[in-house]
């Protein structure tokens, strides 16, 4: 059985709008909608939910999953509130910690319904559902929804809301495709939802916006366009990953670019000679700053004395004077929006002019991954912005752009360098 929706949401004070209206509606079991920023995506999916919840059922249970926790706590938060402040009497257990609340529905059986985050695709294993929704649903890598997600619908014949920004034309796009058309998929059904149809935005400040940014950006971002690459930032990885590992050549000089783990990411140390070829990496975490410096300092001293850039945001003074301690010759680089921006400008311009040369796929694996998904996003706020992907790391990202940018910035007499240090 079904709840009457609109006079649930009446009964809430919910009026959705007409575009939010089309997915309400729909009673495929596969729903896409391709939605621009502040296009009411959060609400819509949380109601939808309260609906759900409520659905007389003996047992049901529901999922809201996105691609971090954070991302899935917007929903879920979302539910939470209007649960607890207007549905309180059905609620029948609630535990904020674990992310579940459970419902009694309108016909006296019991709905469970939780978040989840897919960056452990191991937690979305577990018993079948009745419903669920995909926030951001784009950013999840192809093999959580096939198999992780997908399966969880099938015993109980459940349905699936993804909701999302649309980010490239990946497996999302796929699916928004099988919902088109004249010749669409019965059980697929599929929108595209600008941000601009939501009335209850102001057209004129989104014309603004417009001008203020690239037209794939604007595109993607508000006109929730499905853009071939227009949220990457670096192009031609791949075509310019046809390097490989390298010893060191008598009198070449090296430079490297070195990414510092600050709780659980990763350090990394990219080492490039100056015509812009990758010849070594080194990525680690979890051990000291002192076996980290000696770790360095080995790599380094190998190739020459190779010059370092390292990032030293957050960590100070005393990281650089540690490596100094182990003999190299370190430039600090603290990172502000300003100085980041000039950091992957010059490394997107060097990768278009084919001024580097990166390790073949094969051998430098998380390094390609995190230079082809490296990307960029509009902030809350309405900034573009770049950077990893949420539960992505960008640590190769930073050490690479430091090595390149290292390399590329005028530098001073190698000669007098060395004397200074009394190589």
């Amino acid at each position: 059985m079904r709840v009457d929706k609109m006079t649930l949401f009446a009964d809430l004070g919910y009026e959705p709008h007409p575009g939010q209206l089309l997915i309400h509606n729909s009673t495929a079991r596969r729903r896409i909608a391709a939605c621009g920023v502040r296009f009411g995506k959060t609400t819509c999916a949380a109601y939808e939910c309260i609906a759900e919840c409520l659905a007389p059922r003996e047992r049901g249970v529901g999922w809201i999953v996105a691609p971090t926790f954070d991302l899935a706590d917007r929903v879920f938060e979302e539910v939470e509130r209007i649960a607890l402040k207007k549905l309180s009497r059905f609620v029948k257990q609630y535990l904020r910690s674990e992310k579940r609340l459970v419902f009694t529905n309108l016909g006296g059986g019991t709905t469970e319904f939780r978040a989840k985050s897919a960056d452990n695709p191991v937690s979305l294993l577990g018993e079948g559902l009745d419903f669920l929704v995909v926030d951001e649903a784009a950013r999840l890598p192809p093999r959580v929804w096939q198999s992780h997600l997908a399966q969880r619908l099938i015993d109980r014949k459940g349905w699936a809301l993804l909701i999302s920004t649309p980010h490239g034309r990946g497996w999302l796009y796929d699916m928004y495709r099988m919902g088109q058309g004249a010749n669409r998929n019965p059980n697929y059904e599929s929108w595209n939802l600008p941000s601009w149809t939501n009335p209850r935005l102001d057209r004129e400040e989104i014309r603004r916006e417009k001008l203020t940014m690239p037209e794939r950006i604007f595109a993607q971002e508000y006109g929730a366009k499905f853009m071939e690459g227009s949220g990457a930032v670096f192009r031609h990885v791949r075509e310019r990953a046809t390097g490989q590992w390298e010893d060191p050549v008598y009198r070449e000089e090296y430079f490297a670019g070195l990414d510092l783990a600050k709780v659980d990411d990763f350090s990394v140390l990219v080492i490039m000679d100056r015509r812009g070829k990758v010849v070594y990496v080194d990525r680690f975490h979890r051990i000291s700053w002192d076996a980290q410096a000696a770790r360095v300092a080995d790599a380094t001293s190998y190739y020459n004395h190779a010059r370092i850039m390292c990032d030293v945001t957050g960590l100070g003074d005393p990281v650089k004077e540690l490596l100094e301690k182990h003999n190299c010759y370190v430039t600090p680089f603290p990172f502000t929006q300003r100085s980041k921006a000039q950091l992957i400008d010059n490394l997107t311009m060097l990768l278009d002019q084919k001024a580097v040369v990166l390790p073949r796929p094969q051998l430098w694996p998380e390094g390609i991954e995190e230079l082809e998904a490296y990307e960029y996003s509009m902030s809350e706020q309405g900034n573009i912005r770049s950077g990893a992907p949420s539960g992505m790391h960008d640590d190769c990202v930073i050490a690479v752009a430091l090595a390149a940018y290292n390399m590329s910035r005028p530098r001073p007499n190698v000669r007098f360098a060395v004397i200074r240090r009394g190589r």
